[in-house]
Parts: C-alpha cells; sequence; structure tokens
C-alpha cells in the first residue's frame, strides 16, 4: 500500500470516528490527493486503451515558448494578449505567490478550448521556462511614497538578482524583454545580469508612448492612427523626446506647415499630447517570434550614438526578429532633439552609476 493511501485510510477513519468534527486542513489535503491519485490510475489505464504509440522520441520542444515573470495586473495582461494573438506554441508563467500563479494558470488553461496554444505551464521553480524562445520580465517592487528613484531601482535589482540568472539557466539562447518600471533603467540591470549580448536585451521604453502619441495627433487631424507617423523616443519618463522633426503624414512634414509645433510659442498646444501611454507588449512579442523586421521605438544600448558615452538603454528606432534588436535606425535628429536624448541618457546615468551589486 502506498504512502499516500494509508494516510488517506488513517484519515478516513478518523473521520468516520468523528463526524460531526470539521474537516481539518490536512483532512482536505489528503483527502484531495487520494481522489486525484485514483483519477490519475483510471486515466491511465483508457489512455492504454486508447492510444496506441508509433513514434519513439518523444515531443519536439516548443519553437515558440513564451514566458511571463510576474503574474500581477501587467503580467497577465501581457499573458493573455500574447495568447489571444496566437504568439506562442506554449506559454509559461513564473511568480513567487504560489496561490495566484495556480489560479491564473488553471484561468488560462481552462480557456484554451477556444485558443490555438496548445499549453499553458506554471510554477515558482524557473525549470518550467525552459527552452524559452522570449521571456517577458514584468515582475519587480512599486515605489513606496517619499522613495528616491536610486533607492527602487536598488531594491529592484536585488528582486532582479533572483531572476535574471534563472531565467539565462534555463534558456541561454532567449531574448529578454523587459517591462518592468523604470524600464529604462532595469533594462541595463538585466543586461548586466544576465551576460547575454546586448541585442538580446530589450525594454519596452517608449513604444508605448509613441502609440499612444499616434492616436492622439491622429484623432485630433481627423485620420486613421496608422496614417500618422510620429515617434517618441530617449526615456520612458520624464525626460521622453517627441520627434516633432520627423511628425508627417503622407510624407507632408507638420512642422513646415506650423514651424511652432511642438514647441512653448505652439498656440494649438499640440505638445501636451504625447504624455499618455498604451499597452504593447503583445506588438513587440509578435515583431520578435515571428521574425517580422518591424521598427520599434525601444529601450537598446545607445553607447557611441548621438555623443552618448555612458551605458545606458534609451529607446530608439529599432528593427525587432527573431534575433531581437538587429539593427538600429539613424534618424535624423535636430540639433534640440538630440540635447533631449542626451538629457535622457544623463539622467538615466545619474541613476545607474551609483547601483550596487551589478
Amino acid at each position: 500500500m502506498s504512502a499516500y493511501h494509508q494516510e488517506g485510510r488513517t484519515t478516513c477513519n478518523r473521520i468516520n470516528c468523528g463526524r460531526k468534527r470539521k474537516l481539518s486542513e490536512r483532512d482536505v489535503r489528503v483527502l484531495t490527493r487520494i481522489v486525484f491519485l485514483q483519477i490519475s490510475t483510471i486515466m491511465s489505464s483508457v489512455l492504454q486503451k486508447l492510444i496506441t504509440p508509433l513514434a519513439s522520441s518523444s515531443a519536439e520542444p516548443p519553437r515558440n515558448k513564451v514566458t511571463v515573470v510576474g503574474v500581477g495586473q501587467v503580467g497577465m495582461a501581457c499573458a493573455v494578449s500574447i495568447l489571444l494573438r496566437d504568439l506562442c506554441d506554449e506559454l509559461a508563467l513564473v511568480d513567487v505567490m504560489e496561490d495566484r500563479l495556480k489560479g491564473e494558470m488553471m484561468d488560462l488553461q481552462h480557456g484554451l478550448l477556444f485558443l490555438k496554444t496548445s499549453k499553458v505551464v506554471a510554477d515558482k521553480d524557473y525549470a518550467v521556462t525552459a527552452n524559452s524562445r522570449l521571456v517577458v520580465l514584468t515582475a519587480g517592487v512599486r515605489q513606496q511614497e517619499g522613495e528616491s528613484r536610486l533607492n527602487l531601482v536598488q531594491r529592484n535589482v536585488n528582486v532582479f538578482k533572483s531572476i535574471v540568472p534563472q531565467i539565462v539557466k534555463y534558456s541561454p539562447n532567449c531574448s529578454i524583454l523587459v517591462v518592468s518600471n523604470p524600464v529604462d533603467v532595469l533594462t541595463y540591470v538585466t543586461w548586466k545580469l544576465s551576460g547575454l549580448p546586448k541585442h538580446r536585451v530589450i525594454g519596452s521604453g517608449t513604444n508605448l508612448d509613441s502609440a499612444r502619441f499616434r492616436y492622439l495627433m491622429a484623432e485630433r487631424l481627423g485620420i486613421h492612427a496608422s496614417s500618422f507617423n510620429g515617434w517618441v523616443l530617449g526615456e520612458h519618463g520624464d525626460t521622453s523626446v517627441p520627434v516633432w522633426s520627423g511628425a508627417n503624414v503622407a510624407g507632408v512634414n507638420l512642422q513646415k506647415l506650423n514651424p511652432d509645433i511642438g514647441t512653448d510659442a505652439d498656440k494649438e498646444q499640440w505638445k501636451a499630447t504625447h504624455k499618455a501611454v498604451v499597452d504593447s507588449v503583445a506588438d513587440l512579442t509578435e515583431s520578435i517570434v515571428k521574425n517580422l523586421s518591424r521598427v520599434h521605438p525601444v529601450s537598446t544600448m545607445v553607447k557611441d550614438m548621438y555623443g552618448i558615452g555612458e551605458d545606458v538603454f534609451l529607446s530608439l528606432p529599432c528593427v525587432l526578429n527573431g534575433s531581437g534588436v538587429s539593427s538600429v535606425v539613424n534618424m535624423t535628429l535636430t540639433d534640440g532633439e538630440v540635447a533631449q536624448l542626451r538629457k535622457s541618457a544623463d539622467t538615466l546615468w545619474g541613476i545607474q552609476k551609483d547601483l550596487k551589486d551589478l
């Protein structure tokens, strides 16, 4: 008799001796294990009768496995969006909160009937992430009231030290997409901790800002967002750089129509439209796992570009495909826009240079 069955018999005898007694949590756990063991035994017998195996080798590993680290609101929104757009053949979830992790996994698994993805797995052990092509990193701690950005980032460094090496251990050929904020600094932290080539560590950066910028500008112009061309570069934060010099519709440059557009002298106040953000993680995931070579403004290593001399990650127009960031588009910026970009770099380096344990 197995240990489970012996424990189950003892538990059942104890329950029968006192039916009025409320079941303890231990009793419930033991009975649940017994039920699952019985179901597994029955299903194993059914499987042997139902299926005749032909191939001697095991199933091939997934080709487009995506892992999401962190099952908070952002992480689960990313996971659902990735599934709905059919961007992976296996989705793995990782978090330290086991109960919530199990619940989120079961919710997704029970919906697989309506999706094309065949497998969703989850565990706090990073072995579940093995052979991932892309890892979306959404974990991290939130800023406390009155906390400095340096202290916030340092606390996140301590969190990332337990995450990033585990990701690389089980998926040494993956690309990592960092979504956690402050995203540019944490992309740098991930790059340092991972030891991966710089083109395989990517921050979601201003892809969010740029999408919102295009939508709001197009809305004011009465056209579809895809018909307005505009970029927000630099830091995903207070020093972001809207590239007004390149804003255009069908090749018509808006600054040539209104030289004051995007400046403090602009009476129509177009400048205020670039502040909001939208979620675009699935969009970036699609470009990577489908090898699309689309151009996105994402956070990448910008040292030696535009006169920047430090190891900082900022958003520039990047070609995203299966290798990660395969190349960077050299935009023609005004002197003012270059100065703003360097200001973004200085702001980030001011935080990064004092980080410890990297």
